[in-house]
Parts: structure tokens; C-alpha cells; sequence
């Protein structure tokens, strides 16, 4: 890679600008030499021939875009310019051989999870609360408020100020020389320290606004995903809260768990209040049940796993024009790692797969997830079609002053994050992962809907890719966030745990940057580093009804 510009793919016509280049700038790809008719800002793109209007624009190989005017050998790419446009696809057309990496360094490897009855095992250990539907939400609030700072468990802030300390001092007849030297102030650190159930790791509300008032369809779908969360293998048990009347029925997710895990035997305690005496009554029952269900889970500890039993969630998010070539195709290569040695990494968000079908589609071992991909996809931009939209409209606004001018350049980039090795199993929103290699996951792009779906499937890790910045989380599931440029991780030091901006810089290649972001995520696997997300209470939680969303 330049230092200053890059063609990724022999194919493209389109060149990513590395660093600022200036106007008359001379620059030399492969057999072109061309002289810049504008200034091009870094992550953008530049015309490496004359496009008429109506051409077809390459970038990574793939078609993403069609000229709308004719540009300039040399001149910026820009929604002025160019529109979306993407490939079509059917069934498969050639049958794909990998040669995965060498994974002879991680034979025999282990990680200390959390050893499951279902032989599933957890990077984590955590009590969830949650309800049936939104009308048990200010209930949920109260048993935040009841049972995590108390059990030692807040974690939204470095610090909590336990204003009871003064209390006790004024009680014991303290004066305000007293007051003033008494510390009121706590680090997360001691608070983590000083945890009354030390094995497990958080207990996390799952707040949603469903359950009710909605279509069946979608009460059906809640509790499928609840019931992935229930069966994650980073859950130890669970209170949940019915009201009584609403539409998720406790039926509806006892059933949601049985086929999901028929042998189903973690603590799980539902109370519905329409059956309590009071709500005092209702309140205190869900608080003692919790704290007798939190003494069993305490119970578990960390012990030695292969790293087969890692499923790693593939995300991106503020995604800019190095994503793609930098963060993504780094966490690629962890992926193919992890395939290779019978992990399970899942690639979701497909409107962001718009473009590159038909390399999925080739990489399907079975015709049968080759036919429900193209299914899943067609069905999912024809209702964006219908409610006035289309893939097209995914890139955002940041998107796009980042240098993602379409969504089928978007998408390119993003797909980068599966690496290259077979898929092999096709799986719809809610539904589980039960297979090593590539799953893919039909989930939206939106980055909370898609990392909530991504531990509903029994995600038990996700990387986040990010070159904007963001704070998303997941209350069971630690997010770890990857930057694509060095600006971004030395911005938000606080968010960024891993940094693939030294790709761009030339520090590292995909290879050495995918094997240190996998090391660390045997770290992370293994409790012995905590990523950001987990340690700022980046606990996001957005169940996605199926009504479009992008």
C-alpha cells in the first residue's frame, strides 16, 4: 500500500486517497500516470480514467457505483457524481476452494470461560432481568436500582460518591471536621473488588419497548430473541417479569427456550405481577429470588475451553473510506483464523452485504444456504422498496463525508470483516448458531438492532469495527471496538481498545494486525482484559421488529 493513495483491486477504477492529495499532484497507479484536477481529502476516492456518464464505477473488485456525469480522470468521487449501483446475483456459479491461514501457533490453545450444561461455554458470567413487555419497565428501573450498586455492580461511571458514608458519620454524632475527612468516593475498581458475588460478572436489565401493542408476530419474535439471550452462553440465569395480559406470554417464551435448548436447566425465576398480592409483594419477590439465584451462579467458575467454543460477532459501525481497508479486512483475517481452527464467526448486517451476493451466495458449502441468503436479501430490499426506500439509503451522513459515497462501496468494505473462508450455515434474525465456520445473520444495519441480534444468536464475543468512533455495547456480550485510523484511537482513547490505523500507516499488514487483535481476544475471552464497552456500561439493547429498518 502507497503511502499516499492506493488501487485496492486491479480491477477498480477508483483510487482511495491515503493521505490529502493536492490539485496537479502527479500520481502513478500500475500503468497510469495521471495529474489531479482537484484536491482529494484522505479517505476519499478519485477517478483513475475518464468516466462518461453512465459508466460503471469499481472499487475492491466489485461494481458500486454508476457515473450520473461525466468526471475527469483525476477528479473526486461525490454524491454529485455517482449513485448507487450494485451487481445482480442468483444461484451459485463456481464452487469456492479455501487454503486458510496457518493456525499451527493456536493449536491447542485455550481460553477460562465458563463451562455450560448444553456444552456451550460463556466469556462471561451474568444474571439477566428483563420483562415481557414495556409496561414492567419502571419495575426493571426499581430492581436496577435495588440490586446493582448495592451488589456492586455499577459500572456506568469510573467512580460512585456513597453519600451513606456521611449519613453513618452524622449518626455517630461525627462534627463537620469529621464530615470533611471521611471519603466518600469509590473507584470501579474497589467496588469490583468488594463484589458480594464475585463469580458473576454483571447483572444487566433488558429494557425493550415490545412485548405488547404490537403485532403477534412481533411478540413472537421478542421472545425468540429473549430466548437467545437466555440460552447465550454468557447468561447463568435470569428473572423475568410478566404483567399477565400482554402479548408475549410466558408460553409463548417457555416454548421460544425449548427449542432452542430442550434440556434447558439454568435459574430462572418468572414472576407475573397480575398474580402478586401487591407490588410490594411483586418488587420483593423478584429481589430475593434474584439474590438466591445469584448465590447458585456464584458458584461457577472460569476453566480452560478450545478456542472452538468462540463465536465472534462481526460489526461495524461510523464506519469511513479506511474501514474497509484497514479495520475490516484485519478482523477478516481473526475470522478466518478462528474458522480454521472450528470457531464460529457471524457476519450480520445485510443491508450492508448489498453488492456482494454472489460472492456469498459461491461461498455457501450447502446450495440450501446459498438459495436462503439470496431469499433473505431479496425479501429484505423488496420491503425496503415498499416503504419508499432501498439499500441505497443506508450510507449516513457521516458515511459519506468519510468517503462511503454509495452503499454497494459500503458494503464492500464491510463484507471484508468475514474474511474468505466457506459459509456454512445461513441463519435468519433470532435463530441460533449451531455450526463452526462462517454463519451469517440477517440482521439490519442499524449497530444496536444488529449486535443485540448477534448475542440473541449466541454470539459469546463481538468485534466492532469503527472509524467515526462509537459508544455501542451489549449488556452479556463484550463488544470490543477496532479503529481504522490512528486519529480515531488516539481521539477516543476511551472507547478504542484495538487499533487497526497502523495498517494505513504501514506499521502493520492485515495478517499481523488479524493476529494480534485474535490474541487479544483470547485475552478478553479469558476475563484477564476488560474492553472498554464492558468497563463504561455501554449496555445497548434494541430488539429489531421486523418492519424495515436500515
Amino acid at each position: 500500500m502507497s503511502n499516499r493513495y492506493v488501487q485496492i483491486d486491479p480491477r477498480d477504477n477508483l483510487i482511495v486517497a491515503i493521505q490529502d492529495l493536492k490539485k496537479n499532484e502527479e500520481i502513478s497507479v500500475a500503468d497510469t500516470i495521471l495529474v489531479l484536477k482537484e484536491d482529494v481529502q484522505a479517505k476519499h476516492k478519485f477517478a483513475l480514467q475518464d468516466l462518461a456518464e453512465g459508466d460503471l464505477v469499481y472499487m475492491y473488485g466489485v461494481l458500486v457505483g454508476k457515473a450520473t456525469t461525466a468526471i475527469e480522470q483525476g477528479r473526486s468521487i461525490t454524491v454529485r457524481n455517482m449513485k448507487h449501483a450494485s451487481a445482480e446475483y442468483s444461484g451459485k456459479r463456481e464452487k469456492k476452494h479455501w487454503v486458510g491461514p496457518d493456525v499451527s501457533k493456536w493449536q491447542g490453545r485455550t481460553f477460562n470461560g465458563y463451562h455450560r450444561a448444553d456444552g456451550k461455554v460463556g466469556t462471561g458470567n451474568y444474571w439477566i432481568v428483563f420483562a415481557l413487555t414495556f409496561c414492567e419497565n419502571r419495575n426493571l428501573d426499581v430492581l436496577k436500582a435495588a440490586l446493582t450498586e448495592s451488589l456492586g455492580y455499577q459500572t456506568e461511571k469510573d467512580y460512585v460518591v456513597n453519600t451513606e458514608e456521611l449519613v453513618r458519620v452524622m449518626q455517630r454524632g461525627g462534627g463537620q471536621e469529621d464530615i470533611l475527612n471521611t471519603e466518600i468516593i469509590k473507584s470501579q475498581e474497589e467496588i469490583i473488588k468488594n463484589r458480594v458475588f464475585p463469580n458473576v460478572d454483571g447483572i444487566k436489565i433488558l429494557r425493550h419497548e415490545g412485548g405488547c401493542g404490537g403485532t403477534r408476530a412481533d411478540s413472537e419474535v421478542l421472545c425468540n430473541l429473549l430466548a437467545g439471550y437466555l440460552t447465550n452462553p454468557n447468561v447463568a440465569g435470569a428473572t423475568v417479569l410478566s404483567l399477565g395480559c400482554q402479548n408475549a406470554q410466558i408460553e409463548v417464551l417457555e416454548e421460544a427456550i425449548k427449542k432452542k435448548d430442550s434440556n434447558f436447566s439454568k435459574p430462572l425465576h418468572i414472576l407475573e405481577q397480575q398474580q402478586s398480592k401487591s407490588e410490594r409483594s411483586f418488587i420483593e419477590g423478584a429481589v430475593k429470588m434474584t439474590f438466591i439465584g445469584l448465590q447458585e451462579v456464584n458458584k461457577l467458575e472460569r476453566k480452560p475451553a478450545p478456542l472452538s467454543k468462540l463465536v465472534l460477532g462481526l460489526e461495524c459501525g461510523g464506519s469511513d473510506g479506511f474501514s474497509g481497508i484497514s479495520a475490516n479486512p484485519s478482523l477478516g483475517y481473526a475470522s478466518d483464523i478462528l474458522a480454521a481452527l472450528g470457531g464460529s464467526p457471524v457476519l450480520s448486517e445485510f443491508p450492508e452485504l448489498n453488492g456482494v451476493e454472489q460472492e456469498l451466495i459461491d461461498r455457501c458449502v450447502e446450495e440450501k444456504d446459498a438459495e436462503k441468503f439470496s431469499a433473505l436479501m431479496k425479501a429484505y430490499g423488496d420491503k425496503a422498496i415498499a416503504v419508499g426506500s432501498g439499500f441505497e439509503s443506508n450510507p449516513s451522513p457521516g458515511n459519506i463525508k468519510d468517503g462511503l459515497i454509495t452503499d454497494a462501496m459500503k458494503s464492500a468494505g464491510a463484507a471484508k470483516k468475514g474474511g474468505t473462508s466457506p459459509i456454512s450455515e445461513v441463519l435468519d434474525y433470532t435463530e441460533s448458531v449451531t455450526k463452526p465456520g462462517l454463519n451469517l445473520l440477517c440482521t439490519p444495519g442499524n449497530d444496536v438492532e444488529s449486535t443485540t441480534g448477534l448475542a440473541g444468536s449466541g454470539c459469546n464475543l463481538i468485534v466492532f469495527t469503527t472509524g467515526l468512533g462509537t459508544p455501542t455495547g451489549n449488556p452479556v456480550v463484550p463488544v470490543v471496538k477496532l479503529s481504522s485510523n490512528n486519529k480515531l484511537s488516539e481521539k477516543m482513547k476511551d472507547v478504542i481498545d484495538v487499533n487497526a490505523g497502523t495498517v494505513i500507516s504501514g506499521e502493520d499488514t492485515i495478517e499481523s494486525k488479524g493476529e494480534e487483535l485474535f490474541e487479544y481476544l483470547i485475552q478478553v475471552a479469558s476475563g484477564e482484559v476488560v474492553p472498554h464497552a464492558v468497563r463504561l456500561g455501554h449496555d445497548d439493547f434494541i430488539p429489531w421488529k421486523r418492519d424495515i429498518s436500515l
